[in-house]
């Protein structure tokens, strides 16, 4: 028999994928809600816009006693024109940001899947403070701009390091480990 470390123990398990039951939906909602109306005070109301009629919902989803929790980080991705693609609006909840890779896990699978169905090319308007991890990710900067009022960065992701997956639905598991503290 094995024991686990007393001072480190596993967070929960996320679930990696494309958003389709009304409670992941109405969790994205309320996601970026919280984070770009509460938190960021970037909208005064409400972030949805028309590309949300047309976007797909992408979604890092905790588990709890390994069934499907709550949503906490999501990303939307459409087809802007034939073979241009874009994501937007990529949030993690505040209470899961230093859990683990969430927001890489949802840029892998937003590429991967738009990648999948034709993208040529994958574009996102990221925020500054975020623009270091798109750039571990394999994304290169194309402009300063402003967005909402925010400074942004123009940025395209290296389509070779986002393999095409056939089914954003099916998704995949994640794990994230943290230490406690002392």
């Amino acid at each position: 028999m094995s024991f686990q470390n007393p001072k480190t123990f596993l967070s929960p398990d996320f679930i990696i994928r494309a958003a389709a039951q009304p409670w992941e939906l109405e969790g994205v909602r309320a996601l970026r809600q919280a984070v770009f109306v509460n938190e960021q005070g970037i909208f005064e109301t409400d972030d949805r816009d028309e590309i949300d009629d047309i976007a797909m919902p992408l979604a890092a989803i905790s588990t709890f006693a390994a069934e499907a929790d709550q949503v906490v980080g999501t990303v939307r991705i459409h087809e802007e024109t034939p073979g241009i693609w874009r994501g937007s609006r990529l949030a993690v909840a505040q209470s899961h940001r230093r859990m683990g890779r969430l927001g890489a896990e949802l840029i892998h699978l937003a590429v991967s899947t738009a990648n999948g169905r034709g993208c040529d090319t994958f574009l996102a308007q990221v925020q500054m403070q975020n623009v270091p991890l798109f750039k571990r990710l394999r994304w290169a900067p194309l402009s300063t701009i402003e967005v909402h009022g925010v400074p942004h960065m123009e940025m395209q992701a290296d389509l070779t390091f986002y393999p095409p997956i056939p089914d954003p639905f099916a998704g995949w598991k994640t794990l994230s480990t943290r230490r406690r503290p002392k």
